[in-house]
């Protein structure tokens, strides 16, 4: 989808087709794979062993040389993503020690028009912030949602969509369509992040309209969110539709039932390259994702891991975002 990001219905926004959809089957045999199945039907292998033969591209001198000097100097591009398993965003390979997925087959293309090379930092999603604000990062690329709030602190060059998937257990028979689907229903989210935000404001909306509030709940990790939503502790999960959709899909035990654009109803929601505000990274990032979606490696690397679906034609820096204030 372009990123003129045009204003959207609430209908719209809800009815967002899962990336990834039907049964997927896992072949340790031959290494570790799984296939799942993009919104049209076609089937994609994932390698998930450790040996990931990424797609890669060459260095761009033009693209290069606008990275600051004293990332230059130093050669590597020091990258940070959240080290919770989330796949197929980023997540561990088979050997449970590499880390694979979307996210850094993208960091790792990004570098390599910039002629760096890329190391990337695992750590708790609070701490992608921390570590950004102090410069010991140079850029997140974490399933980062662009949002007006985080915009005050931090520079954008977006490289995916951004959709929300609401996951339920199998057979729950739930649908969302909107703020009085989750009224007095209990849902987990992870804290900090702006699923978060948009359950907060629904839970609202549905408080003045006289119904009853959500039940938001909080989980370490996805293994404790998913035995809650398996026992009937929980009702739903918000989280990202990808990470949803590939989680029904390889196990069978879940179902999406409710897609939502991540910036709210009215607009698109993207996924970015976040770095610190003016730290004069932004402009290189942003080239690097246009150069390698002209170069096609771009789609090549959306393809492998069955999220097509999701491309942008263009990385625009700081781009409108998830609202304030979300309605």
């Amino acid at each position: 989808m372009s990123l003129n990001l045009t204003r959207r219905s609430t209908a719209l926004a809800l009815g967002l087709v899962s990336t990834l959809v039907l049964a997927a089957c896992s072949n340790p045999s031959d290494g570790g794979t799984t296939e799942v199945a993009d919104k049209t039907g076609a089937k994609t292998k994932i390698n998930l062993s450790p040996d990931q033969n990424r797609v890669t591209t060459g260095k761009v001198d033009s693209i290069a040389a606008e990275v600051p000097e004293k990332i230059r100097k130093r050669g590597t591009l020091e990258l940070v993503s959240s080290s919770g398993s989330a796949a197929p965003l980023t997540f561990y390979a088979t050997d449970n020690k590499t880390v694979i997925g979307v996210e850094p087959d993208l960091a790792y293309l990004v570098a390599d028009v910039l002629g760096l090379k890329p190391h990337i930092n695992t750590v708790s999603w609070e701490n992608i912030f921390v570590g950004l604000d102090s410069a010991k990062y140079d850029a997140g690329f974490s399933n980062i949602t662009v949002t007006e709030e985080r915009k005050d602190k931090y520079d954008f060059a977006p490289y995916r969509e951004d959709n929300l998937g609401f996951e339920a257990k199998k057979g729950s028979g739930l649908k969302v369509t909107g703020p009085k689907d989750v009224a007095g229903k209990t849902v987990a989210v992870g804290s900090g992040t702006n699923q978060e935000k948009l359950l907060v404001e629904w839970s609202k909306e549905d408080e003045k309209a006289g119904l009853k509030p959500v039940n938001i709940k909080y989980y370490q990790n996805d293994s404790d969110t998913y035995l809650a939503l398996q026992s009937g502790r929980i009702d739903l999960y918000l989280g990202p539709n990808p990470t949803a959709a590939y989680h029904a899909a390889t196990t069978g035990k879940t179902e999406v039932v409710g897609t939502y654009s991540g910036a709210g109803a009215t607009l698109q929601g993207l996924i970015a390259a976040t770095t610190k505000k003016d730290s004069g990274l932004v402009k290189p990032l942003a080239d690097a994702i246009n150069h390698i979606i002209e170069n096609g490696t771009y789609a090549k690397v959306l393809k492998r891991w069955g999220l097509s679906a999701e491309a942008v034609k263009k990385s625009e820096i700081n781009p409108p975002g998830l609202p304030r204030t979300n309605k």
